[in-house]
């Protein structure tokens, strides 16, 4: 498809095409939103959202496999798990990998987690309690201030990504795009209302990345903190409510090939 390659009213038009097209209950099975999918408990979303949304690089046929026995391993009830967890069940994490991230990791993740939820009020009150501004990327370095309060390897923190420090974030972008967003399409969870979508993210890759380049969203050459501002300030123009909704279109364009 020919498209052109500045934020005019075809762009945005097309933008817009897209966002009806992917943003719909069909685009859930083959996702990694798929996990969370399956619970009602709002602990058993945010939590296996977080878990999942973690391993969430490489393909997808083995997120969705690694994210699967993540949870079997937790009983399927991923909330009361955590919160009984000891190193008496230790063992049952052992050999899990997925990429880089192996069942040390998956270990401390697990105990952060239960801190969080006995010492914190649970995820989404650390998020809530320090969001302010035009942008959730505080609210992201402060989550992993408290994620890694307690000892922890020192490994382990490559996994969780810190704007602060340049990252952008992307696994807890989109983490937060799932349980912060409602719509009523389906998709997004939305079970997070105190965070107001207009403050979000994109969840910036590679696919993403190069579509938002064609479109003339991004000018930098790298998907680094300032492509993201860079990004995030486009969609906000585009819909200053709710911004990330058109990760849906620049995702799905990019696995789809539209551009091509």
């Amino acid at each position: 498809m020919n498209v052109p390659t500045v934020l005019n009213d075809d762009v945005i038009e097309f933008l817009n095409e897209k966002v009806t097209q992917y943003n719909q209950p069909e685009f859930i099975e083959l996702d990694p939103i798929s996990i969370p999918h399956r619970y009602d408990l709002k602990e058993d979303i945010e939590i296996s959202s977080f878990l999942t949304a973690t391993i969430s690089w490489g393909k997808r046929t083995m997120i969705l496999k690694n994210a699967d026995r993540m949870m079997s391993i937790l009983g399927d009830s991923p909330y009361d798990f955590i919160m009984s967890y000891n190193s008496s069940h230790r063992h049952l994490l052992d050999g899990f990998v997925h990429r880089t991230f192996n069942d040390i990791d998956f270990d401390f993740f697990l105990l952060a987690l239960q801190n969080i939820y006995r010492n914190h009020g649970g995820m989404e009150q650390v998020f809530n309690s320090s969001t302010n501004g035009d942008n959730i990327l505080g609210s992201i370095s402060d989550f992993k201030k408290v994620f890694f309060s307690i000892e922890h390897p020192k490994r382990t923190e490559k996994h969780v990504g810190d704007p602060s420090k340049g990252s952008i974030a992307k696994r807890l972008n989109m983490m937060l795009r799932w349980l912060c967003r409602n719509d009523n399409k389906g998709v997004d969870f939305g079970i997070w209302e105190n965070i107001s979508p207009s403050i979000l993210s994109c969840p910036l890759d590679v696919h993403s990345g190069n579509v938002a380049r064609k479109l003339g969203l991004i000018t930098r050459k790298q998907n680094d903190i300032k492509a993201l501002a860079e990004l995030d300030s486009h969609l906000r123009l585009l819909d200053p409510l709710d911004p990330v909704k058109y990760d849906f279109a620049l995702f799905g364009v990019g696995e789809s090939g539209d551009l091509n």
